[in-house]
């Protein structure tokens, strides 16, 4: 019992439960009902344990009760014994849950993202394997049921991409992706090596939440359009009319390229999405960097120069470098199969080290 609640708030959180679970009921206006049913999906598991950590406290008293009446004989004590030690691991367990659910949330966990991978060292073999990571959140997205639909390619001289941009669209997917942007370090034996050496090359990473009109206002002022034709690598792709679009605001120098479309027009709609993420996130940043603090809590500084994950092919081992997880799944891993586990560690990383700053061990 050494994790306090807040009993009021939790009081205001069952009265919400139950006052939005009426109103869903009667509900006839089509919006007001799936704003009734998000709310009530993330209330729900909330409330399941703040019922299951007042039901262990009556155990626990009733438990502690019984030990301490006289005349409760041998049998029925040792069993309010157990009750008792059970109860106990029971609160804990319920009062942490309850206390994550409670901890501050960011505001763009349930948006989708922009995706960005880039080629860094390693010639060849780098653009290989920003394509393989690409093809591994292409795989994890499927598995969540999320939709990927690419922007912008350049692709590399031998396959993968010098460059790719991607939006992923779908609820939570920022919450899950927001910890994969940085430098991901792959070390393996390329095809064309004789001698069996290996090489170690990267691929930067980078998850941009998307933002809408009211988080970044653009005005026409500052920003200048540009259209070409868009092209791939060994004249692929090559389009006749210029339908490429290219976006520079002119206060930040942010310049974005969209050319996936053969429409300029939702070339140019794309763009626009991609400039305000990369504004958003430029916003974000800034804001982080003033609170300290909370940068402390984060799992990684957030800078997209930090190394954070290495892959091993030659061993088949992953390690992610933030929290030193190592496993030895591989080829599962580039499959988007077992990114959930380690996106599930830093996770709980990170909402560690947010009740550490609340003083909860």
């Amino acid at each position: 019992m050494s994790l306090q609640l807040p009993q009021d708030r939790l009081d205001a959180i069952v009265a919400r439960h139950g006052a939005a679970s009426a109103e869903i009921n009667t509900a006839t206006d089509a919006v007001r009902t799936v704003e009734l049913a998000k709310e009530l999906s993330e209330l729900d598991p909330v409330v399941a344990a703040i019922a299951a950590w007042r039901q262990a406290l009556a155990n626990l008293t009733e438990a502690e009760g019984l030990i301490a009446d006289p005349a409760t004989d041998a049998e029925f004590r040792d069993l309010a014994y157990e009750e008792r030690d059970a109860a106990r691991t029971e609160i804990d367990a319920r009062a942490r849950e309850i206390l994550i659910a409670l901890l501050p949330k960011d505001a763009a966990d349930e948006r989708g993202v922009i995706l960005e991978i880039r080629a860094g060292t390693g010639g060849d073999e780098a653009s290989l394997f920003a394509g393989d990571l690409f093809r591994m959140y292409q795989r994890y997205a499927a598995q969540k049921g999320w939709s990927v639909d690419l922007l912008s390619e350049s692709e590399g001289t031998v396959g993968g991409f010098k460059e790719v941009i991607a939006e992923i669209s779908g609820r939570g997917v920022y919450a899950k992706l927001k910890y994969e942007s940085g430098v991901h370090r792959v070390q393996r034996v390329p095809d064309t090596e004789t001698s069996g050496r290996i090489h170690t090359s990267a691929a930067t990473v980078a998850m941009l939440p998307l933002a809408g009109d009211v988080d970044i206002v653009l005005n026409d002022s500052d920003i200048r359009i540009d259209t070409m034709r868009a092209g791939g690598a060994g004249g692929q792709h090559v389009n006749k009319t210029e339908s490429a679009v290219r976006l520079t605001h002119l206060p930040s120098g942010v310049v974005v390229v969209v050319q996936d479309e053969r429409s300029q027009h939702k070339n140019k709609a794309r763009a626009y999405e991609l400039l305000r993420a990369k504004l958003y996130d430029l916003e974000r940043i800034r804001l982080d960097s003033e609170r300290s603090a909370d940068r402390r809590s984060q799992v990684g500084s957030g800078d997209r120069s930090e190394r954070i994950r290495t892959y091993n092919f030659p061993q088949g081992r992953i390690t992610d470098h933030r929290i030193n997880l190592t496993l030895y799944k591989l080829d599962e891993m580039m499959q988007g199969l077992v990114l959930d586990e380690v996106i599930d560690a830093l996770t709980a990383e990170h909402q560690a080290r947010l009740l550490a700053s609340e003083g909860i061990a």
